[in-house]
C-alpha cells in the first residue's frame, strides 16, 4: 500500500514513496526539460553551465526522495530545504543562460515556469511539515 503521508506519533512522518509526491513528478519533469534544453549548449559549456544546470536539477529530485526515505518529519524537512536551495540555483542559472542567449525566451519561460511550481510546492509541503512537526 502507498501512502504520501502518514503521520506516526506526534513529530514523526513518513512518506513511503517518493514518486507518489506531486513536487517529486514536477521536479522530475523540470529536470528533464533541463536535460534537454542543455543538449545544445556549446561545446565550451559542457564542463560549466551544462553541468551545473543538471546537477542543480536532478539534486532537487534527489533531495526530496532522500528525504523520503529519512525515518522522521525533521529530516525529510532538511532535505526539503536543500532540494529548495538546489531549486533556487537553477532559477539562477536558468536566468544566466537566457541572458547568454544560450536559449531562447520561450524555452527559458516554460522551464522557469515548471521551476516556479516547484519551488511554491516546496515551501507548501515545509509549511505542513513545520504545522504537524
Amino acid at each position: 500500500m502507498r501512502v504520501r503521508i502518514c503521520h506516526l506519533r506526534r513529530l514523526r512522518c513518513l512518506v513511503r514513496d517518493f514518486r507518489d509526491l506531486e513536487v517529486w513528478r514536477k521536479a522530475h519533469e523540470v529536470t528533464l526539460a533541463v536535460y534537454q534544453m542543455t543538449r545544445i549548449f556549446p561545446r565550451e559549456e559542457v564542463y560549466g553551465l551544462t553541468a551545473q544546470m543538471r546537477r542543480s536539477a536532478a539534486s532537487v529530485c534527489a533531495n526530496i526522495a532522500e528525504g523520503c526515505g529519512r525515518r522522521g518529519g525533521r529530516e525529510l524537512a532538511r532535505f526539503l530545504q536543500i532540494a529548495a536551495g538546489s531549486a533556487s540555483e537553477l532559477e539562477y542559472h536558468l536566468l544566466l543562460a537566457a541572458d547568454l542567449k544560450l536559449v531562447d525566451g520561450a524555452a527559458h519561460g516554460s522551464v522557469a515556469s515548471l521551476l516556479t511550481q516547484v519551488r511554491r510546492m516546496l515551501s507548501g509541503f515545509l509549511r505542513t511539515l513545520r504545522a504537524k512537526g
